[in-house]
């Protein structure tokens, strides 16, 4: 847990919630916190906890992307969640959305633009979403809302090329993939949109499940997120985010990204879906554990 991306605090924080769930499910566990080092220094920790297997609940960029997965192949560690393939893919944005184009699923479009272009113009008209192709937990996210007078001030910390993306309104649905099967439907509602705050602070917002929308709608998200998770290659757990206009009915459900390895803290859904279909936190990661042997 921990590591160097911008998502370290959270996942510190699924990193102690799994170690306590996994030690009541009756594991000897051992708590490996990662700074900024690198492949020699991870071996030399991993060699030492002799592990059988690895929970890994590292997030973002080279916790989640296929770097420490290429990394556990190597030193032949089973470990949890997907392999380097559909890890790396999950985490490019562009990438997974042609994967998932393939597979005849509803995604919107985007284009992938110099930042400093971002900064001087709009790339796409507006609403549109700014976001970094390859992190997760909303962070760096702008929207640029119709009529805006000029394009986004974009902060220096933000990657050389971004992902533009046209603006969906609506409704923010996500459903969470065990094994190849469909938890459930959630709907997140926020006051204002799913930010880094509303989704780790608690109270920042309010999960209905199953959530309240026509039948039609909950199949295809079901159905959809399994298909997501097939078209990566994916295995273990993982969790498919919509935006749902219900206006439009059908028409306006897309696709806006998977995520490999949901987040594990108090407020996180796919665990919260898991124990609305009768799996508590400690069976759930029985069931992690036992799937990462497996594969």
């Amino acid at each position: 847990m921990g590591g160097p991306s911008a998502e370290r605090e959270v996942s510190l924080s699924s990193g102690r919630e799994c170690a306590n769930a996994l030690r009541v499910a009756g594991y000897e566990v051992i708590e490996i916190e990662l700074g900024r080092e690198r492949g020699p220094e991870i071996v030399a920790r991993l060699r030492d906890a002799v592990p059988d297997v690895v929970f890994n609940a590292l997030h973002g960029r080279w916790g989640e992307d296929g770097c420490v997965q290429g990394l556990l192949e190597w030193l032949g560690l089973p470990y949890t969640h997907s392999g380097v393939l559909a890890s790396a893919l999950a985490m490019d944005k562009t990438r997974s959305k042609d994967a998932f184009r393939a597979a005849g699923l509803p995604v919107l479009d985007s284009v992938i633009a110099d930042a400093d272009e971002v900064r001087r113009r709009h790339v796409l008209p507006p609403p549109y979403v700014v976001k970094p192709n390859d992190e997760g937990s909303s962070v760096g996210i702008y929207i640029v809302a119709e009529g805006a007078n000029g394009p986004p001030a974009l902060a220096d910390t933000m990657p050389a090329r971004v992902m533009v993306e046209t603006y969906a309104p609506g409704r923010e649905l996500t459903t969470a993939v065990m094994g190849g099967r469909a938890l459930g439907v959630t709907e997140i509602i926020t006051e204002g949109w799913y930010d880094y705050d509303a989704k780790y602070r608690a109270g920042g917002s309010r999960h209905v499940i199953p959530a309240d929308i026509p039948d039609e709608i909950t199949a295809a998200c079901l159905d959809y997120a399994v298909r997501a998770h097939d078209a990566l290659g994916c295995r273990g757990l993982s969790r498919t985010d919509f935006r749902w206009d219900d206006t439009r009915g059908l028409a306006g459900l897309y696709l806006l990204e998977l995520n490999n390895q949901p987040g594990m803290t108090p407020t996180s859904l796919a665990p919260e879906q898991a124990a609305h279909a009768g799996i508590d936190f400690p069976a759930l990661m029985r069931w992690m554990v036992e799937d990462a042997l497996w594969h």
